[in-house]
Parts: C-alpha cells; sequence; structure tokens
C-alpha cells in the first residue's frame, strides 16, 4: 500500500467515482451458508460495479486445503481481468456490510501484487444509507490488464501457523464459543490451535459495520499481544473473515499474515493438536 489506507469512506468513493481516475469497482457480496447473492447484485449495485462470487472466483474447490482454499492463481488473475482490474488501477471492493468478503478479494488481490486496493468501509449497506446510487443496469468492463504475482503479502501454512503461536502471537477470528469448542456448527471439531488468542472479528467494528478509529484497535490488538515488532498472524474457519482481521490490523498499522486454510484445513489433519476452553493452551 501505498500513502492510502486500506479502507475509505462512502463519501470519498463518490468523490473518486466522480473524478478523473476512478477506481474499478467489485462487488462481493456473499453469505456464508446463504443463497448466491448475484440475483441480490442485478437487482442493485453501485454503478459500474462488477460481480465477483466468493466460493467459485475468489477460492479454490473444498478439500484438504479447507472449505475456502485459495484459488489457482492464473484462474484468479482470468477473472480481475474479465472485471476490468489493471495493475495501474485503483479498485475499491464491497460487499454487503459485514466486511469478510469484500477483505478476502482485498487481500487476495494484495497477495498476488495489486498495490491499490481498498475496501469500502461498511460495504453496500453504509453506501446507500449516505445516498448513494444504485442501479440494475448490466456492467460490461473492458477488459483489464492484471496478472498475479503471489507472494506480495504473508501467508501461513498449518505449519507456519503453529509457529507464529510459539513465536508471536496467532489471533482466532472466528466467535469466542467456536474458539473454546463450546460450539462448532461447520468444522468436524471443535476448538483452537494450541497458543492461539480469541480475538472475535465482531470486535473490529461498530455496530454499524465500520472499522474501529485505527487507535482503537491498535489498542484492541496491543491488549492481545499483537503490538509492533511481534510477528503476526491470523486464522479463522476457513481464510474469509480472518482476512477481515489482517485488513482490521491493517487499519491498525500491524502488518499479519493470514493463514488462508485456517480451521477448516488444520483439522482435516487428525494428527495437528487441538486446544479447548478460553486459554491459548
Amino acid at each position: 500500500m501505498t500513502a492510502k489506507t486500506a479502507i475509505l469512506s462512502a463519501a470519498e468513493l463518490a468523490s473518486e467515482l466522480a473524478g478523473s481516475r476512478p477506481p474499478v469497482l467489485l462487488d462481493v457480496r456473499w453469505q456464508l451458508g446463504g443463497p448466491d447473492q448475484r440475483p441480490a447484485y442485478e437487482a442493485g449495485h453501485l454503478p459500474g460495479a462488477v460481480y465477483v462470487d466468493l466460493d467459485r472466483e475468489l477460492a479454490g474447490p473444498a478439500g484438504s486445503g479447507g472449505r475456502h482454499p485459495l484459488p489457482d492463481p492464473d484462474a484468479f488473475g482470468a477473472v480481475m481481468r474479465r472485471a476490468g482490474v489493471s495493475a495501474d488501477v485503483p479498485v475499491v471492493v464491497y460487499d454487503g456490510g459485514q466486511g469478510w468478503a469484500a477483505a478476502r478479494a482485498w487481500w487476495l488481490l494484495r497477495w498476488t501484487g495489486h498495490t491499490d486496493v481498498r475496501v469500502l468501509d461498511g460495504g453496500l449497506a453504509r453506501w446507500t444509507s449516505a445516498g448513494g446510487d444504485v442501479t440494475a443496469d448490466r456492467v460490461t468492463p473492458a477488459e483489464g490488464d492484471f496478472k498475479p504475482s503471489p507472494g506480495a503479502v504473508g501467508l501461513l501454512d498449518a505449519d507456519g501457523a503453529a509457529a507464529r503461536a510459539r513465536e508471536g502471537v496467532l489471533l482466532d477470528a472466528r466467535a469466542g464459543e467456536r474458539y473454546r469448542g463450546e460450539v462448532e456448527p461447520i468444522d468436524p471439531v471443535g476448538g483452537h490451535i494450541p497458543g492461539a488468542v480469541s480475538a472475535p472479528t465482531t470486535e473490529n467494528v461498530d455496530p454499524d459495520g465500520r472499522f474501529r478509529p485505527a487507535d482503537v484497535l491498535r489498542a484492541r490488538f496491543a491488549a492481545l499481544g499483537a503490538a509492533e515488532g511481534t510477528p503476526v498472524g491470523v486464522y479463522c474457519g476457513s481464510g474469509v473473515s480472518g482476512a477481515h482481521e489482517v485488513l482490521a490490523l491493517e487499519v491498525a498499522g500491524i502488518p499479519s499474515d493470514l493463514y488462508a486454510g485456517s480451521w477448516s484445513e488444520w483439522t482435516t489433519d487428525p494428527a495437528r493438536p487441538v486446544a479447548t476452553g478460553p486459554h491459548p493452551e
């Protein structure tokens, strides 16, 4: 990233869209276990926005790599070019307001080398509440030229996540009850990676879904051990809400690495240890 922050407000986006170098807009509305969001996109989206499907285009096939493994970089690049993404044009990503899916697209673009990508803070919900226009017009963008170059930001595998929990701090972005192992509605085993610290993504945002101020986030993460100079890793259930935590850390000015396979990959190997309860170990 350059001098721009990782997020922007609805007012800032409106100003940029009216300017001489408007960003490419990606609509990545998504619901975990919910219905396909393309019909919602077709019913109304930001003018010029192109729909990108998280399950099919921002993830590979589910399997030993987890429920949302990283997509093949070449396939991801083709999706981005079809959406009009070019290397030298800013990109703004939004979703319905939760921010998880938008953060996933933001992280993937950053990981594959795009240097100017941001998330609309509060998503579509904030855009419309601020008086922003939506349209049902069909969007056919000009082909972009973006070519992925993976590795531009930190990525952890299972062994790397375990090491990060021992040697730095590993944040678990899931709900506290899943971290503690009290419930597990999706994956086969409840609990957390030994040494990981509970840090629910929901605590990064205000009630309206916008990120808390940078100083508030910085204090929150410092209290969890993620202070400046400490290697930080993040995981969640399948690498989606974890990307949102990485984004929150970015807002706070704290570098971090994502364990993209997350709990859904960790639990595919019964030899990997599992901790339960409110404490890291």
